[in-house]
């Protein structure tokens, strides 16, 4: 199928021809004539499956008849809201290439930046607004945005945005939206409480699910060490020394992993960088831009730094933490094995781990090789290792000895 066969307008279908993108992904062939038709949908689609455009290009159709209002006489009609300011600017990015040929203007706003630039372009006047929900929320108080014209209001990564304890504003700001607008979900996984907010908020969705059955792209192969705790960063320089070449993408679990794991990765002379939550907007932007541009060729990031973040040239992702979730497992080595290139994900596994790697390798079905030829092996019979808290040494309600001694008393 074309883009042509979708009923695109010549302006959508020029910047899609631009982009170098001949034949719309499976997300696209079914999301857009839906949307075209003023439908709410609830989707469930990866990252890296061309869903911002699924929703993007059908967005900028519908807006299209009312692009020529003066600026200042433009309103926001459409509204996507997003769990993380990386996916936040990359979807931005992606409405300013397709509306290339149109007069439609978009505008990012987010928090970790100053606020005032962000003003100045709302008081001017734009069509369609992507936000993330804390920042949207504090310029709509502040009443620099009105949300009385909202056409269409799309929620980017549902589940996310709900792991991340937004929903409370993300209910809010859907109550601010007017009823008759159109509503579109999209979301990695339909866990259950997405599906409770779409029963809230949907009017008789059309429901598209593209997502593979939990299985891994065939285009990322997948080895897996088992390693003591103590000697996951020897094993993983080991591995850099002698395995693992090209851009790398490595992910903790926590902040301070990931800040312990760069210092030693630069000690040891690597060029690296990271990403993660306490960084400003500006520090993950500037250390996205220098992998990209090859400046560092290590990026290390936890789960929600990296979300949505669009890194093409990717030749391993290094699981140095294992995910507790095995979606979230999914989504990590999707990242490498795009557009036609083989990628290769690197799990190192703990003891206190198996449990993890036991329910990832259920849901996607497949038994990951065992490399165990390297110098930190695990003994199998290792157990986790458990910190017990030392309590008192005396039982509730009984007195020390020193208390029980016969005291002299002063009267």
């Amino acid at each position: 199928m074309s883009f042509k066969a979708l009923q695109l307008i010549k302006p959508i279908l020029k910047s899609i021809a631009d982009s170098g993108y001949d034949e719309p992904t499976l997300v696209q062939e079914r999301c857009i004539p839906i949307i075209l038709e003023k439908k709410d949908i609830i989707a469930s689609a990866q990252t890296g499956t061309g869903k911002t455009a699924a929703f993007a290009l059908p967005i900028l159709q519908l807006l299209f008849d009312k692009q020529d209002a003066s600026k200042r006489g433009k309103k926001i009609r459409a509204l996507i809201i997003s769990p993380t300011r990386e996916l936040a600017a990359q979807i931005n990015a992606n409405f300013k290439t397709y509306a290339k040929y149109t007069n439609l203007r978009s505008l990012v706003v987010f928090g970790g930046t100053s606020i005032e630039p962000q003003i100045d372009v709302l008081k001017k006047g734009v069509d369609i607004l992507i936000a993330t929900p804390g920042r949207l929320l504090d310029l709509h108080k502040q009443d620099y945005i009105n949300l009385d014209y909202i056409e269409t209001l799309v929620l980017d990564e549902a589940d996310l945005m709900l792991d991340m304890g937004f929903i409370d504003d993300v209910k809010k700001i859907e109550r601010l939206c007017p009823e008759t607008k159109q509503t579109l979900l999209f979301s990695a996984t339909i866990p259950y409480k997405v599906e409770q907010l779409a029963n809230g908020i949907l009017k008789s969705p059309e429901r598209i699910d593209v997502t593979p059955s939990k299985s891994v792209s065939n285009a990322v192969s997948q080895v897996l060490y088992y390693v003591p705790k103590r000697n996951k960063i020897e094993l993983c320089l080991h591995l850099l020394r002698n395995t693992i070449k090209g851009s790398i993408l490595i992910f903790r679990r926590t902040k301070f992993g990931v800040d312990k794991l760069e210092k030693t990765l630069i000690k040891n002379g690597y060029k690296a960088d990271s990403i993660h939550g306490d960084k400003t907007q500006s520090d993950r932007q500037t250390a996205l831009n220098k992998f990209k541009n090859g400046y560092v060729n290590i990026l290390i990031a936890t789960d929600v730094a990296a979300r949505g973040i669009d890194i093409n040239e990717l030749d391993a992702v290094i699981n140095f933490d294992l995910p507790n979730i095995p979606e979230t497992y999914v989504h990590r080595i999707g990242r490498t094995g795009r557009a036609g290139s083989i990628g290769i994900a690197y799990s190192l596994c703990s003891a206190d781990e198996k449990n993890y790697i036991k329910t990832i390798q259920q849901s996607i079905n497949i038994q990951i090789p065992i490399i165990e030829d390297h110098p930190y092996p695990l003994d199998p019979k290792a157990k986790p290792i458990v910190h017990k808290k030392k309590g008192s040494k005396y039982k509730k309600g009984r007195k020390g000895e020193g208390s029980k001694k016969k005291k002299k008393r002063w009267y």
